[in-house]
């Protein structure tokens, strides 16, 4: 068994304190998020674990692309068939993560996850490239296959089917909107003391704010 108990650092890039964050967590999510890209080094910074309870009654977390946020939530899109998909319509209580190591930050977010409407989902299928659009068509995701070479073979006849004709979004391929419920913000601090302020939704859909220890 490797030990792996000498990886420390010290957290010393930052800190969150309460009289420098706003009253709703969207707002300091866009603020986070716009710091970490402007700061560099990170090649995908709206990468974002989703964690789900699957229909066999195990959580299971994968990395996906946030494609939007505002007020109403946190857009990601997926096929409603995968094993995630069938999740989340299952069990729509999830979970988002963000960890950028570059300035020592973490979000974490508990959300409701609902479809977003076809309208929001076909916008954003017609925006992807044309090989996008195909692969979304051709991954039977979270299937069984026999082969790489299955899957390659399969795109190539699409792609001769598709040849000079419009690509539309399938009904099985879509949007999830994630409506938070809470959100934590973690700042590494030195001597593990970090800071963790949540925001939690009342039942007056107003933000409660506490601090809680590391």
């Amino acid at each position: 068994m490797e030990d792996l108990s000498n990886y420390r650092k010290s957290y010393e890039k930052s800190q969150l304190l309460e009289n420098a964050i706003p009253e709703d967590p969207i707002n300091l999510f866009h603020k986070w998020f716009h710091e970490v890209k402007d700061f560099g080094g990170v090649d995908e910074v709206n990468a974002m674990t989703v964690s789900t309870i699957g229909l066999d009654g195990f959580p299971k977390a994968r990395v996906v692309l946030l494609k939007k946020y505002n007020e109403d939530g946190f857009i990601f899109y997926t096929n409603y068939d995968s094993e995630k998909g069938k999740a989340i319509l299952k069990n729509p209580n999830v979970c988002l993560s963000f960890f950028w190591p570059v300035m020592e930050r973490q979000i974490i977010i508990k959300g409701l996850a609902e479809k977003t409407s076809t309208a929001v989902s076909d916008n954003y299928f017609d925006s992807r490239p044309d090989g996008s659009k195909l692969g979304a068509i051709v991954s039977a995701q979270s299937e069984i296959i026999p082969s790489r070479e299955f899957l390659d073979s399969k795109l190539k006849k699409l792609e001769a089917e598709y040849m000079g004709k419009e690509i539309l979004r399938p009904d099985y391929w879509g949007g999830f909107l994630v409506k938070p419920v809470e959100v934590e913000f973690w700042q590494g601090r030195p001597n593990r003391l970090h800071d963790r302020i949540r925001y939690q939704l009342d039942s007056t859909f107003n933000w409660k704010i506490d601090r809680l220890s590391p």
